[in-house]
């Protein structure tokens, strides 16, 4: 099978050529460039290709794939919200993800709450320029906290099972319970979980059901000084609540690992360049916000995963 792979890393690199090396496959080509429709014919004569979420795969570029015999397009990626599904299954382009183990999401996912409720960030701040005094750094232990976590999928399930080690309650919400949950915490409407929790966490899907999961309305439903941590899906929050509600103290502290227009801002050196994300460069500069450039996923072990497991895809689509 002739593979080819765009928008490669440095750190994909050593993976990628053990895969190459798997017998199933014939040639596996890397290329660190995105696949567009400029760069189209670089996958003529190739079985699949392996790609990244960089760019939106909507139909014209799928077309242009289609056109030059490309019939397996795998992504990197846990989502495929970068990826037109339906016009891909019209055009005759077999899609797949990948997976990878939750571990890296769920350790990510703890280190935010607790550099949120320990309020680290001003910490750093603070002794930049030789200030050690404690005002204002006073934090809260998880165990005196309820936290509800929204979607019990593999990741959220696994950051339950870190919670249960540090002591908090745990409530949960999704629409399909699981029975490993049940041991972990206690499944609620999703009312019940905002009224009631402390912290809040996300582990759902970008869908049409999940978009703007908070807005105004839900987050007048949550606790007065609520934590909030999203290393899921930006598009589960909407932007003008969160500046609102860190201006008006009805947020106590906001943790994110995705942000609604990230694309070629995250993941890319600007130097001296300009940033043009107003919301992002607001929210940034509060003591109370954390905003990381999604990089939950980002261990050498996932890394090697989501390699090997598009590998894995390619050969059984193909």
């Amino acid at each position: 099978m002739r593979i080819v792979a765009f928008d490669v890393r440095p750190d994909e690199r050593a993976e990628f050529e053990r895969q190459a090396a798997r017998a199933e496959v014939s040639e596996l080509v890397c290329h660190e460039g995105t696949l567009s429709v400029e760069s189209a014919d670089l996958v003529r004569g190739f079985d699949a290709a392996l790609v990244l979420g960089l760019v939106r795969y909507d139909e014209a570029l799928l077309a242009e794939l289609a056109a030059r015999d490309l019939r397996v397009l795998v992504t990197r990626t846990i989502g495929t919200d970068h990826i037109d599904l339906d016009a891909a299954k019209r055009l005759g382009v077999r899609v797949s993800n990948t997976s990878y183990a939750p571990d890296s999401v769920a350790d990510f996912t703890l280190m935010l709450m607790l550099v949120a409720l320990r309020k680290y960030k001003p910490m750093v701040y603070l002794q930049n320029v030789n200030d050690f005094s404690l005002s204002g750094l006073m934090g809260r232990t998880l165990a005196s906290l309820t936290v509800g976590i929204v979607g019990t999928g593999r990741i959220g399930r696994a950051v339950a099972r870190r919670l249960v080690g540090f002591g908090a309650t745990v409530l949960a919400y999704d629409l399909h319970e699981s029975e490993e949950m049940r041991g972990l915490g206690t499944y609620v409407p999703l009312e019940e979980l905002y009224r009631r929790s402390d912290v809040i966490t996300f582990h759902v899907p970008a869908t049409p059901e999940s978009e703007r999961m908070v807005r105004d309305e839900t987050l007048a439903q949550m606790r007065d000084g609520v934590v909030l941590v999203n290393t899921a899906r930006a598009s589960l929050m909407d932007v003008g609540t969160l500046v609102s509600g860190i201006e008006s103290g009805k947020i106590g502290a906001l943790a994110m690992d995705v942000f609604a227009g990230e694309d070629r801002i995250y993941h890319e050196a600007h130097g001296l360049g300009i940033i043009s994300n107003r919301d992002m460069a607001y929210l940034r500069q509060f003591p109370n916000t954390v905003l990381t450039q999604h990089v939950a996923f980002y261990t050498q072990e996932a890394v090697n995963e989501m390699v090997a497991h598009a590998v894995d895809a390619a050969l059984r689509l193909a």
